[in-house]
């Protein structure tokens, strides 16, 4: 059987397209923000001037503020010192994520980021925005990823810097969606770093995109390089999508180069602890976007939740209930039900993470499809994520059309 995936739903619309104990789960995040606000005020008192330039210390990404030049070799010492020990950790989550989705192409346009974080009066609390897209285009260019720029790949559609400080003057949590090796930028340009054929030429899917080799320890660490760009511009979480194996065309034919013996199952939890071990000391979160179906069983994509789950902070599953098809979840039209859809989803997911605190945070699908979704629909998704336990919801709409009330606190 194909799988079903967000294309489907971006083909007809012409778009390019933690769970909580059961018991107070807010404690956790109030204890981080305390913990935030405290390192804030360290960092404060060991400041020195009022410079807006950063300056790197010790490698590790921790930053001051320079306005006075240190003149003994202890001093430096000590600021040097003071200035590892004051490594960046994540900034506090929203109570709720209260997201949307925003493609590069979007925010390229004149006050369209501006437009979505307006939405901040609506409810948003958090805005996605495509750092790396199903094209394998970057969002903008930076001097850490060369790569990206000399096979193309890099653009000048946003500031990231400037997104990030426009989001946190409103009090948005900013995330950057990386899409990781459905990536054909990268395939055709290095042929070497792509899933081949047997005859050693570049590899298809059903829609003829080449994809990234996940076994291939170089597409890895330039997927890491763009997530560190967008995280040392101010973005507070990093989610990967596409962080799987491709589940159309003709699969059976797709050849894996460097493969080392690693499974499917073992190659995307190993690249994200890769991830993880690069990022968190940017102080940014890593979290991935995964099948809706993937927590009932192996769909030979390598994305097994409880497996991803120690080196993310989130999973995000694509609880669209137009992907799902007709009997899935024991449902005789899963898009006609989207609430008894979501719950019964997340459900699975619930059990599949028992044990772990891997935060949830559903897709919650905001366009139509063979049906047609309005406000009724999209709340039954968010009222089902929320008596599930989940630590909020992103909206996903392929044209970046979001239902006026979706985005209103829980009552």
């Amino acid at each position: 059987m194909r799988l079903p995936g967000r294309r489907d739903c971006d083909n007809v619309h012409g778009a390019v397209s933690m769970l909580f104990p059961p018991i107070d789960p807010n404690a956790r995040f109030r204890q981080r923000r305390a913990a935030a606000r405290r390192r804030k005020r360290l960092r404060r008192g060991g400041l020195i001037g009022a410079s807006l330039g950063g300056v790197a210390v010790l490698g590790v990404g921790a930053q001051f503020v320079g306005g006075t030049r240190a003149t003994h070799g202890s001093t430096a010492m000590q600021l040097r010192s003071q200035a590892s020990a004051r490594a960046p950790g994540p900034r506090a989550l929203p109570v709720e994520i209260r997201g949307v989705h925003v493609t590069m192409g979007l925010a390229s346009l004149p006050g369209k980021v501006e437009h979505y974080l307006d939405l901040r009066r609506d409810g948003l609390t958090a805005l996605e925005l495509d750092v790396k897209d199903e094209r394998g285009q970057v969002g903008f260019a930076s001097p850490l990823v060369p790569l990206a720029r000399s096979i193309g790949a890099a653009r000048s559609f946003y500031d990231p810097r400037i997104v990030a400080r426009m989001a946190h003057a409103r009090g948005v949590y900013l995330i950057g969606r990386v899409v990781v090796f459905e990536d054909p930028s990268l395939a055709d340009a290095r042929p070497a770093l792509a899933v081949q054929r047997s005859d050693g030429a570049v590899w298809r899917d059903g829609a003829g995109l080449s994809w990234a080799n996940p076994y291939e320890r170089r597409v890895w660490k330039y997927d890491v390089d763009v997530a560190a760009a967008a995280a040392r511009a101010g973005f507070d979480e990093i989610l990967f999508d596409y962080v799987r194996f491709p589940s159309d065309g003709d699969v059976a034919s797709a050849v894996y180069p460097h493969r080392g013996g690693l499974a499917k199952g073992d190659a995307v939890p190993s690249f994200l602890r890769y991830a993880s071990r690069r990022l968190s000391p940017l102080g940014v979160r890593v979290s991935a976007a995964v099948f809706g179906l993937s927590a009932m069983r192996d769909l030979g994509i390598g994305q097994v939740p409880r497996r991803l789950a120690p080196y993310v902070h989130a999973v995000y599953p694509m609880t669209y209930p137009s992907l799902f098809g007709a009997g899935e979840l024991g449902l005789y039209d899963p898009s006609a039900t989207p609430g008894a859809t979501v719950s019964l989803a997340l459900h699975a997911f619930r059990r599949s993470l028992r044990g772990t605190d891997v935060l949830l945070v559903p897709w919650v699908q905001d366009f139509s499809f063979s049906r047609r979704y309005g406000i009724a629909e999209v709340r039954a998704q968010i009222e089902a994520a929320r008596v599930a336990g989940a630590k909020g919801y992103m909206l996903w709409n392929p044209e970046g059309l979001y239902t006026a009330g979706a985005l209103a606190p829980a009552g």
